[in-house]
Formats: structure tokens, sequence, C-alpha cells
């Protein structure tokens, strides 16, 4: 139980930073394929909208779990704090609320990796619809 602090700091808060970096990249990345992408090289709307969703599933993966991630990190936060509680008989209400504090920052950080993936997505999937509408008007529907 004494180990919990150095999971929620190094595994979970390593965990969201990890994905928030792909998350990033997977965006940075399609936000690229869009600008350059020649429509003219598609005869099938499926293979468009195929080559354009690409990966876009692990941004909208990682904006829905990062919450949940970071809300396990806050538990076991909470369990180490209630553990040393227990262990060296601390009732100083200040150390307690450090403690719980500390635990909080977990679900903090998976907010701030969840908001931004939600909100790159759902840019992507509009930019995606765009396209895929000037295609659709470039070939008659």
């Amino acid at each position: 139980m004494e180990h919990l602090g150095s999971i929620v700091d190094y595994g979970v808060i390593g965990l969201l930073v990890i994905m928030s970096v792909i998350a990033l990249s997977i965006t940075i990345e399609r936000c690229l394929t869009y600008r350059k992408i020649d429509l003219e090289q598609f005869q099938d709307k499926r293979t468009l909208e195929f080559e354009l969703t690409r990966r876009l599933h692990f941004v909208a993966t990682i904006g829905s779990n990062a919450p949940y991630i970071g809300l396990l990190g806050t538990v076991l936060g909470i369990m180490a704090t209630f553990y040393t509680m227990g262990t060296e008989g601390l009732f100083d209400t200040g150390k307690i609320m450090i403690g719980l504090a500390l635990a909080l920052k977990a679900t903090a950080a998976g907010l701030l990796v969840a908001i931004p993936s939600i909100v790159f997505y759902n840019l992507l999937l509009r930019k995606v619809k765009e396209i895929i509408l000037r295609w659709e008007l470039g070939h008659g529907g």
C-alpha cells in the first residue's frame, strides 16, 4: 500500500501524458493529411471516407477514457491517504487535506487530457464531413 502514491504519480499521470501525446500527434497528422488530400484520386466515397477517418477512433477513445483513468488515480491516492492515516494514526486535518488534494490531481489530469481530445475529435470529424461533401459536389453526388 505504501507504493500507491508512486503508482498515481508515475503510472496514472504518466499514462495520461502518453495518451495526450498520442491524441495530439494523431490530430496534427490528420490535419496535415486533410490539407494535402487530393480528392481527384478517389473514385469511391467509401475509400475516401476510410482514408479520412483513419486513426480517429484513437482520439475518441482517449477522450472518453482519460477521465476514468484519472478517477482511478484519485481512488488510489485516497486509498493511500487512508492507509497512511490508519498506520500512522494520523489525524492532522492539514495533512489529510494535502493527501486528498494530491489524490485529486489525477482526476484533473484526466480531464485535461479528455477535454482537448474530445474537442480535437469533433473538429476532425467536422473536417471529414466537409471534405466528403466537397468530394460529393465534385462528383455529382
